[in-house]
């Protein structure tokens, strides 16, 4: 049999594609090498599947700083309400939650996975799971995907969808690179975004902070000359290598790249604890609980201002004995940990690896790729869509908002010209 287009690849992307491309007319065969479809979908939003973000389409834009602005025209043919009206017309009703991110009310993700391949069975599509691509013969107007098992299959239009090389045990372990090239695309240098931060600091190794969660802080990274390179406001965690929580993978892609730019061993990040106060309110307010209750011990005078453990190690990094009497701490003391509390300071050295990372930073090059229909401006016929081009956002629906739009436009746009 003979496809007017393939899509390679059944995560968020894949899927979408599929169902674009369908409803359009194609006859779709969709190839995956897993077992089954929607892997990385259902493991989304720890298993709850943040199915996009309903913030305006600006604030989209602003949440993906991989080349976010490459999708303004994306979102004008397709966008995140539009990914709404698609779930809620195959039966999954949305709620949302802070900072806009959806989820399905029933709060699984596997509910998402299940409803999108009731639609693309609906809609015909021929699957074929455990499938894996050797490489793509590109033609003139008909192109041969080549499988691992010796078998062609000819298509007008492909779809390549096979993410990055993040979250490999879902399927993403980078194959679509060698078919981009093989296109004559570029493929910018790939790094992990959205990942864990690493530090040698002894107060990591020694594991004196493990675990413990600061919320609504303002985690920073700092260049080698003292100048800010990018703050976030959110929660994070101190763990047995370093920092994560949702400030922290935020803050690694600019980890990663200050590291490379000014190739140094080590760079500079800072913990503001209390991030809507200034140094003299917080100073002010530290002095009106001594003074509430001068002959405590200092340490608890402060007590659930911060978490426990992390509350004792800025006194101790301020050179205070927690356990003197609270109006024998002197004013210059009292200062130094007021400094500690709004710019606690430690070195970083890198990130968990690629594997490790949410997503996959850099790919297939955008400067190559059509915007509002993603077509390759190398190669008639083919498309790319998701994870495999270089656009990534911050966690909180912004990825899979991407690979969403990408991916019926891409699928859209493989359907038509396929069918001329």
């Amino acid at each position: 049999m003979t496809y007017d287009c393939i899509v390679i690849g059944g995560g968020p992307s894949g899927l979408m594609a599929s169902v674009g491309a369908a409803t359009n007319g194609a006859r779709v065969l969709l190839i995956d090498k897993g077992e089954k479809l929607g892997r990385k979908l259902a493991i989304s939003g720890g298993g709850r599947c943040n199915v996009t973000n309903r913030l305006p389409v600006e604030e989209i834009i602003k949440h993906i700083p991989g080349n976010g602005r490459f999708l303004y025209s994306a979102f004008s043919v397709f966008n995140n309400e539009d990914i709404i009206q698609f779930f809620e017309g195959l039966g999954i009703q949305l709620k949302e939650e802070d900072h806009g991110r959806m989820f399905p009310v029933t709060n699984k993700a596997t509910d998402v996975v299940a409803a999108l391949l009731q639609k693309i069975k609906e809609l015909g599509v021929t699957i074929r799971t455990n499938t894996p691509v050797k490489t793509i013969q590109y033609g003139e107007e008909v192109h041969e995907i080549i499988l691992h098992n010796g078998e062609a299959i000819q298509t007008k239009s492909i779809v390549i969808a096979v993410g990055g090389k993040s979250v490999p045990h879902t399927g993403s372990t980078g194959d679509g690179y060698a078919w981009a090239k093989k296109a004559g695309h570029t493929i910018t240098e790939l790094y992990p975004t959205e990942v864990p931060i690493t530090s040698n600091e002894l107060f990591i190794k020694h594991k004196t902070l493990q675990g413990i969660s600061l919320r609504n802080v303002a985690l920073s990274v700092w260049n080698p000359k003292g100048k800010l390179i990018k703050a976030h406001q959110m929660d994070m965690i101190f763990t047995h290598f370093g920092v994560s929580g949702p400030a922290a993978l935020r803050c690694s892609q600019y980890v990663v790249k200050a590291l490379k730019k000014f190739e140094v061993p080590s760079i500079e990040m800072r913990i503001d604890s209390f991030p809507d106060e200034n140094e003299e309110t917080l100073l002010t307010s530290l002095q009106k609980r001594i003074d509430s209750e001068p002959k405590k011990a200092f340490k608890n005078v402060l007590k659930g201002l911060l978490p426990e453990k992390f509350l004792h190690f800025l006194i101790e990094r301020a050179e205070i004995d927690g356990d003197s009497i609270a109006d024998q701490v002197s004013k210059q003391a009292l200062r130094q940990l007021v400094t500690q509390m709004k710019s606690f300071s430690f070195s970083v050295n890198g990130t968990l690896s690629i594997e490790k990372a949410f997503v996959t930073g850099g790919g297939v090059s955008v400067k190559e790729i059509a915007p509002q229909t993603m077509a390759s401006k190398k190669q008639e016929g083919l498309f790319f869509c998701g994870e495999i081009l270089d656009l990534h956002g911050y966690t909180g629906g912004y990825n899979i908002t991407v690979a969403f739009v990408t991916g019926n436009i891409a699928g859209t746009n493989a359907a038509y010209h396929a069918l001329g």
